[in-house]
């Protein structure tokens, strides 16, 4: 099962935020033995959001989408999910109590009564308006909720741009829904940095690995080097373990045969 990820908001593609959410998706994932596999950036327009989620919705991926839930005008994701599922928005019931809550405890922090039929207070009842037939991932932080569509085996989760709730969020959906994939498959993987030695040189070993080693992928990061350290190339091997071991010995021989001048990684 494929793990992905969208990042959403015209901030990003401008340069104005750097996004946070992408490492930190990962390392959340790391620690539960679970690896992503595609992320996806897209600006603030209606019709490029839809078909990017219509597109990741026809699948059976996990993914989680950051950002754009709020109800400001340059706020889409939850008028994209419904017009990607081709259902309407509705007031989550659950949602609408948690706001409510959230109104209450910021009227009482200012010592005053609540008033849910203040114009604000009735627009942020729409951050509740989600996807008919969703239903809501907690906000540890200010418990305005955000939604999940569960589809086939996978499904789709939208939390907020902020790292601080999304974060949380992001676990909570993990630690509920998914537990069951925690650590099932087994990774391992060793690496070597290779001097004095070109990829295009490296290659044909490279290849002769992975078709023997079916469960093994070989990755190559080459880099020009600084004033610490010399140009050379990450050279390694991941996946099953069994095979890694075998793999990464194959891989030491073929650069001892190369005279090839190496340091663990």
């Amino acid at each position: 099962m494929a793990i992905g990820l969208i990042i959403i908001g015209d901030e990003i593609l401008s340069g104005k935020r750097a996004d946070k959410h992408f490492p930190k998706v990962v390392e959340l994932l790391g620690a539960r033995g679970l690896q992503l596999s595609w992320a996806e950036y897209v600006g603030d327009d209606r019709a490029r959001i839809t078909g990017v989620l219509k597109r990741s919705m026809a699948g059976d991926d996990i993914v989680f989408s950051c950002g754009g839930i709020g109800a400001t005008p340059d706020d889409h994701t939850r008028q994209c999910a419904a017009a990607a599922l081709g259902v309407p928005l509705a007031l989550h019931p659950e949602a609408r109590r948690l706001i409510e809550e959230r109104i209450a405890d910021v009227a009482r922090e200012e010592g005053r009564e609540p008033d849910f039929n203040a114009p604000d207070n009735a627009h942020r009842l729409r951050m509740g308006e989600f996807p008919q037939g969703c239903s809501i991932i907690p906000n540890p932080y200010n418990k305005i909720p955000g939604f999940s569509v569960l589809h086939g085996s996978g499904g789709h989760h939208f939390v907020p741009g902020f790292p601080v709730m999304a974060w949380p969020m992001i676990e909570w959906v993990l630690d509920t829904h998914y537990s069951h994939l925690f650590r099932q498959v087994a990774r391992m993987e060793k690496a070597v940095l290779v001097y004095g030695q070109a990829e295009s040189t490296l290659t044909p070993l490279m290849e002769q690995i992975e078709a023997a080693y079916p469960l093994v992928k070989v990755f190559s990061l080459p880099s020009v080097g600084d004033a610490a350290t010399r140009r050379h190339i990450e050279l390694g091997v991941k996946g099953d373990p069994a095979q890694v071991e075998q793999a990464f010995a194959r891989l030491l021989a073929g650069l001892d045969g190369f005279a090839a001048e190496y340091v663990p990684a």
